[in-house]
């Protein structure tokens, strides 16, 4: 029997797989349960309910996905089913009507029905630019608390650091070994958490920027990557192999900001190795053009990969390579912004690949 609760589970199912890889199929499922709705007499306004309920769970489970780019993915799915269901109530009275009625009274119904689907089509529209203001609002607060990070605790951290290094200098011999060692402590922590304040706000902008797209050379920005990498660190032993012409199309900054991001990454977990090599490229793979940076760093157990692209998740400690675990999530929202994937392979102590869509 079909029940309101057997559908809001359906649905909830249904927005998970749809948040998590949208597809073409989880739309016409979402079709689907708008017929559905219809036949077990659920009000329309009860199916953006629904829908409501279904995002607060997924907001609560979803700890990677902004509240703003939650709503923006889950309204395609609210919108299938609600055009099923709205399609679905047009032919069910059409059906009574043609029934029960003339051919004078079947055109009169038929008028009527014109005259309903433009008033759902304004509702619909109102319900898009209710949406979008509240996605506009979203983006609001994102930006004010942007603001209030970088300003109002920048500020802060810097006079720790910066008293504790006068500590050190002016009253250095005050101390003894453990309490110099208790001051520079006091340092670095504040200024490994001036870098994660600047990495997030770095992913902020990411996710939230406005895209211009045009063709971007990927080659060059490798290049130019790879010669800043090489300029404080001129002595090391590193071969970058860079594959000529290869160029897309999508947003340049956020783009080099995924390409520097990755050959970052390979530089620093090749530190260890006497000859390093680092190689940016493209294959094919089942017909589809896969782009990568490899390397023959320290590599990593392929049964930890599901860390690598979540916030805050590192496979080493600080102090042996030292990060925040922001880059990798950076490089993955670039890259589903451009309506691609990225994933890792890799061996430990034989280096790792990761690969992208675009």
């Amino acid at each position: 029997m079909i029940t309101r609760d057997s559908i809001q589970e359906k649905y909830g199912v249904l927005l998970r797989a749809h948040i998590g890889e949208p597809a073409e199929q989880y739309l016409a499922a979402a079709a689907d349960l708008g017929r559905e709705l219809l036949l077990a007499d659920v009000p329309i306004e009860d199916v953006v309910e629904m829908h409501q309920k279904a995002l607060a769970e997924l907001d609560e489970e979803l700890s990677d996905v902004s509240s703003a780019e939650l709503i923006n993915q889950a309204f395609g799915p609210l919108m299938e089913m609600s055009m099923a269901y709205s399609l679905a109530m047009r032919e069910r009275t059409a059906e009574h009507e043609r029934a029960r009625r003339s051919d004078q009274q079947l055109i009169e119904a038929q008028n009527a029905e014109l005259q309903q689907e433009i008033v759902e089509r304004k509702q619909a529209q109102q319900e898009l630019e209710d949406y979008a203001a509240r996605l506009e609002a979203a983006n609001e607060e994102l930006e004010a608390f942007s603001y209030s990070v970088s300003h109002d605790l920048r500020a802060p951290l810097r006079g720790m650091d910066g008293f504790s290094q006068a500590l050190l200098e002016d009253y250095g011999d005050q101390f003894d070994e453990q309490g110099k060692d208790y001051l520079q402590r006091v340092r670095t922590a504040s200024q490994r958490m001036g870098r994660l304040i600047d990495d997030l706000l770095e992913l902020s902008r990411v996710t939230h920027s406005k895209m211009r797209v045009e063709r971007v050379d990927l080659s060059e920005i490798a290049e130019q990557s790879a010669a800043q990498l090489r300029r404080p660190e001129p002595d090391r032993q590193v071969e970058f192999v860079v594959a000529p012409e290869i160029v897309v199309e999508g947003d340049e900054p956020l783009l080099r900001a995924a390409v520097q991001e990755l050959l970052v990454n390979a530089w620093k977990y090749t530190s260890r190795q006497q000859h390093a090599t680092i190689e940016f490229g493209a294959t094919q793979q089942n017909g589809e053009t896969v782009y990568f940076v490899r390397d023959n760093g320290i590599g990593f157990d392929m049964a930890y990969a599901d860390k690598l692209f979540g916030a805050f998740q590192r496979l080493h400690s600080d102090e042996e390579f030292p990060g925040t675990g922001i880059g990798l999530v950076t490089v993955q929202r670039i890259i589903r912004r451009h309506g691609g994937r990225v994933w890792a392979q890799a061996t430990e102590d034989e280096g790792a690949t990761f690969y992208f869509t675009v």
